[in-house]
């Protein structure tokens, strides 16, 4: 056990985690050269496409320091916010961190929340300053960052570059010398916490886990303690660029089992695996249970597809233990589910991953936050569905959810940036100068309304510069209302929104403009309306295509065309009691653009 050594890297996105990961794994021989390319862990094509990572990825380096062989366990982790709970599950796995900042950007938002996660478990943190071989590093005044955020010694900075190569082997030297290596008895009874776990088509599915106490034997009969389900250990092993089986596993090892589970409710990440026989005596604590922030309908575009859309979700679910959802049926869209995300990057993400990897072909309803809806005799009902709202004059007051917001910018852009969080019924909470030109600011913020296009303006007044960082407070009282979209008097469930009584007006105007524009022309005319209760605040109306029926009457009296408009008129009018409105997909993402 002095010679395993369990670490992971965090960092905010684009400093650098994944390139370093790979010239780790080039060092230490555990790829091979013809293997190598580049984000060598990032298996999945978006993480490739979007220069991302998603998910946290665990494998093994074998590494010879001063005639001793070492295993190296490394976790390489997103740097989102919206993947915060991969960081977390990969932390509460390891004994050490790297922590990387550009030398470029220096310290940013997600860089300090994720380095919090790492101190609260207690992992010794190697500060390394990536991307030094770039003409605008500025490692001096990002060494003064680093040395504030952490108190470290300046000497305890590691120089390194990704691209380059350098400073890999003093990286390696301080991970042997500085991570503890792990504790734990391994004649003691196994405990072993299960972080992840993927699904096989061939194999069913497979838990990852970091065994704290005991041993593990292939063939051994287990419990996992949370679902109370019993298993036969078919094949255990470790993580290297591909699964490598092992005999036996022991304290202090990351690897993976497989035991033939078919169903995805009885592997929960958290859970604790031990023998029937020689059980432990309570399981380890987990990870809390994940909180999703942004909830969001996904409905099959075909009905008949409902059961295969759950199956996917599930095994959705294995490789993304953040993702949570429900059965919910709509008016406009029939049977579908109520998903909870960490935010919208998040949603998008689970949206492609079910068009590629399950072939799902979705509708997603305009994504909302839960509220708290406190009725006149007090009793308290939590909506995430606009349609649950319960009728107005049961309802005494609403309260919304708030977070707290952190944004690191550079000084030139904190105007802008307040004027945005200002517009966005956010209060000034705090505003520090880490430098001269860099500032961080707090606000208290409704979730509401960050959950649209918050993050990409953002980006964009900031020149990409600003970083952003948030976490739940409480639940505050709000003004809010629920506006319904109709189409010729009918209302759209899936299009109706909660919103502040101050947006409420312009938002109905801007909603109904843009669905006139992607509502298909009919034979009838569409009024497109939105109210609030039984009070219209805007009106569209997208024009019938009409046939010019007094195109034959040349000349002659005009009571022979006004007969033909009357007979015209009359079809219309029969059409449009028979006839539905089809909402294309675009409409219910246009919400989401707006602006």
């Amino acid at each position: 056990m002095k010679n395993i050594r369990n670490f992971c890297i965090i960092a905010h996105i684009d400093h650098g985690k994944s390139t370093l990961a790979d010239r780790l794994l080039q060092y230490t021989g555990t790829v091979s050269e013809r293997d190598l390319q580049d984000q060598v862990l990032d298996d999945m094509d978006i993480e490739r496409e979007r220069g991302i990572t998603i998910k946290s990825h665990a494998i093994q380096m074998p590494f010879k320091y001063e005639g001793e062989d070492y295993k190296l366990n490394l976790i390489d982790t997103p740097g989102h916010v919206d993947f915060s709970y991969e960081v977390s599950r990969s932390i509460a796995a390891c004994e050490g961190a790297l922590l990387i900042v550009d030398a470029t950007q220096g310290i940013q938002a997600q860089t300090i929340s994720n380095l919090y996660l790492a101190i609260e478990n207690d992992l010794e943190i190697i500060p390394i300053l990536n991307k030094m071989d770039l003409d605008n590093a500025m490692p001096e005044d990002v060494k003064d960052q680093i040395v504030d955020l952490i108190g470290c010694d300046r000497e305890e900075i590691i120089e390194a570059s990704g691209k380059t190569g350098m400073g890999i082997p003093d990286i390696l030297e301080a991970i042997i010398h500085r991570v503890p290596a792990p504790v734990g008895d391994p004649e003691a009874p196994l405990e072993a916490l299960i972080f992840d776990s993927v699904f096989n088509s061939f194999r069913g599915i497979i838990a990852y886990f970091r065994i704290l106490n005991g041993t593990i034997e292939k063939g051994d009969f287990v419990k996992f303690v949370n679902t109370e389900k019993e298993y036969h250990a078919d094949e255990i092993g470790v993580l290297r660029l591909n699964q490598e089986p092992h005999k036996k596993l022991a304290a202090g090892d990351v690897g993976y089992i497989i035991s033939g589970i078919k169903t995805s409710k009885e592997v929960k990440v958290g859970d604790t695996i031990t023998h029937v026989a020689n059980p432990c005596e309570k399981a380890i604590d987990g990870f809390e249970e994940v909180k999703p922030m942004v909830f969001a309908g996904i409905y099959p575009i075909d009905a008949d597809d409902y059961e295969e859309l759950r199956a996917s979700i599930e095994k959705l679910q294995l490789n993304d233990a953040s993702l949570t959802f429900e059965p919910e049926s709509s008016v406009a869209l029939g049977f579908g589910f109520r998903c909870g995300f960490l935010g919208l990057l998040h949603m998008e993400i689970i949206q492609e991953r079910l068009d590629r990897e399950f072939d799902m072909n979705v509708i997603t309803t305009v994504p909302n936050v839960s509220y708290k809806v406190i009725g006149t005799k007090g009793e308290i009902n939590e909506v995430h569905n606009p349609s649950g709202l319960p009728e107005q004059k049961f309802i005494d007051h609403i309260k919304e959810p708030y977070i707290s917001a952190q944004i690191i910018s550079k000084s030139e852009y904190v105007g802008q940036v307040m004027k945005l969080c200002i517009d966005k019924r956010g209060t000034l909470k705090n505003q520090v100068y880490l430098t001269s030109d860099r500032v961080e600011v707090t606000f208290d913020m409704p979730l509401g309304e960050i959950v649209f296009d918050f993050y990409d303006k953002l980006k964009s007044i900031s020149k990409g510069y600003a970083s952003f960082d948030y976490h739940m407070t409480d639940f505050k009282p709000a003004k809010l209302i629920k506006l319904d979209i109709l189409l010729n008097g009918e209302p759209v469930d899936a299009l109706s929104t909660l919103i502040h009584f101050d947006n409420a007006y312009p938002f109905g105007r801007k909603m109904s403009a843009k669905l006139k524009e992607l509502i298909p022309r009919q034979q009838f005319d569409i009024a497109i309306q939105a109210a609030i209760g039984a009070k219209i605040i805007a009106r569209e109306t997208v024009k019938a295509v009409r046939k010019d029926v007094t195109a034959k009457c040349y000349g002659g009296d005009i009571s022979r065309k006004r007969k033909l408009l009357e007979k015209q008129k009359k079809g219309k009018k029969r059409m449009r009691q028979v006839g539905n409105v089809e909402v294309p997909q675009q409409a219910f993402l246009a919400v989401l653009k707006l602006d």
